[in-house]
């Protein structure tokens, strides 16, 4: 079975949850990347029970106003019920690695508000230990080289992701060589650092669900 069947099969499992839900309409948070568009493109057969969305990336914003739904600032919605994203990588206690696709800070703050995270990835995202995925660092740009600095401190290898923006205006470093044992205490690590904006751990507001496809079914783990 290939990824991409397998992203397909977490979507629809993901659309399930959310039909279950037992709110008539919900205020959905919808993130960013291959799998998350798997979702959306799914949504069309739930459309009765979203009362509105709130995007974590302008792309899946472009993406939900295309297929009719309404994208709301999330200044303006009292609550999000359920967020919907996927992940780079994902351990036993649901903690994360986001940002491959450079909208980590919009997705952390979703999840901050979110009632409810259900992160949907492919079997092939789960892991022992995260850091294998370069850890993402969304980073002010005339801070980068400075952040890069501290970061080799930690003993990680940052890399100018060149050429990518994110939607803030910011840039990425992509740290490789982490054997990231303690999640919770490098996420407050590098958020100290001065010119950091936010990096993809997502161990302090892990999910509350992960949904993994594979050839057998779909794995639900929760913690």
């Amino acid at each position: 079975m290939d990824q991409d069947t397998l992203k397909m099969q977490v979507a629809a499992a993901a659309l399930q949850s959310v039909s279950d839900h037992p709110d008539e309409l919900l205020v959905l948070g919808i993130g960013t990347g291959s799998t998350a568009e798997h979702f959306i493109q799914g949504l069309k057969t739930i459309r009765h029970r979203v009362d509105t969305t709130v995007s974590s990336s302008e792309r899946s914003a472009s993406l939900l106003r295309e297929m009719g739904f309404s994208v709301t600032d999330l200044n303006a919605v009292p609550r999000v019920d359920i967020y919907i994203d996927g992940a780079d990588e994902a351990n036993e206690q649901l903690h994360l690695i986001k940002g491959g696709g450079a909208a980590l800070t919009r997705e952390k703050i979703v999840a901050a508000v979110a009632e409810r995270f259900i992160c949907i990835a492919d079997e092939s995202k789960r892991v022992d230990t995260l850091g294998a995925f370069p850890l993402p660092v969304e980073v002010i740009p005339m801070a980068r080289s400075h952040v890069a600095r501290e970061l080799v401190k930690l003993g990680g290898q940052p890399v100018w992701r060149e050429g990518t923006i994110t939607d803030n205006g910011n840039v990425i470093l992509d740290v490789h060589g982490l054997n990231i044992a303690s999640p919770i205490e490098l996420e407050r690590q590098i958020n100290d650092m001065t010119g950091v904006v936010c990096n993809g751990l997502f161990a302090l507001r892990p999910a509350d669900e992960l949904l993994l496809g594979t050839p057998e079914g779909v794995l639900r783990l929760t913690v």
